[in-house]
């Protein structure tokens, strides 16, 4: 199984210098209009890492710096996990990846295990990561960015099918939210574009598990969450 890149809809401006461009291309050509999801080019999604278990996958993550990794607090990491960066294929033993002991785990302690909120942690590397073509940080928003609907954005992950896959999504209102309670691809992130440079605007927390055009895709909110990462990387 390998990783998928879906659509949605919002917005962004770039934060930290040399994040959020991509060595290798990845092609959004379609993207509009797939449901279920589109291969991704290998390495176009440089910041997604795999976090796996006893040699398996089981949820996703971002590369924000050589040192630090975001993820989901629902995952439930541990230190005798693994991070993975590089991956594309699950199943391939041939790609140039990096294998990674996790030397902390922080989860915000706001944390919510029924409602979700504030559904975030750091994991912080035990030696750092090599950044290569494959291998390279996203960009964090800053907490007054705003994300209108309409903007297109791309939510990168290990789903369903083949390889990688996308799905076209729309912006709601937080209200919606709670009617919605179907469980989908984990902790990768929610990116979007603007000026060439892609920043991490969500991170996976639940919606549909098959893309549905009828459920929405529910995500933490990074502006949100600025405070309690600015303060773990200073404090750690």
């Amino acid at each position: 199984m390998a990783f998928l890149q879906l659509l949605s809809c919002l917005a962004f401006v770039a934060a930290i210098s040399g994040c959020g461009v991509p060595a290798i291309e990845p092609d959004l050509n379609d993207m509009l209009r797939i449901a279920n999801g589109k291969d991704a080019v290998p390495g176009s999604w440089p910041w997604q890492v795999s976090l796996q278990r006893k040699g398996g996958h089981f949820c996703g993550g971002s590369i924000i710096s050589n040192k630090w990794v975001v993820t989901a607090a629902h995952c439930g990491v541990k230190t005798t996990d693994r991070v993975v960066a590089g991956r594309h294929n699950l199943k391939s033993h041939r790609e140039n990846i990096q294998v990674l002991k996790i030397a902390q785990v922080f989860r915000n302690k706001y944390y919510n295990r029924n409602t979700k909120s504030n559904d975030i942690t750091l994991l912080k590397l035990a030696r750092p990561v090599r950044f290569q073509d494959n291998v390279s940080p996203v960009c964090l928003p800053s907490v007054n960015d705003d994300f209108p609907a309409g903007t297109q954005c791309a939510i990168s992950g290990w789903g369903r099918t083949r390889y990688n896959g996308e799905c076209e999504m729309s912006l709601l209102g937080t209200r919606y939210f709670d009617t919605f309670h179907s469980t989908g691809d984990s902790s990768g992130p929610l990116v979007c574009k603007k000026k060439g440079t892609w920043t991490l605007v969500g991170i996976v927390s639940w919606g549909s598990l098959y893309c549905s055009t009828n459920s929405p895709g529910v995500y933490a909110r990074v502006t949100k969450l600025i405070p309690f990462i600015k303060e773990t990387l200073a404090n750690s």
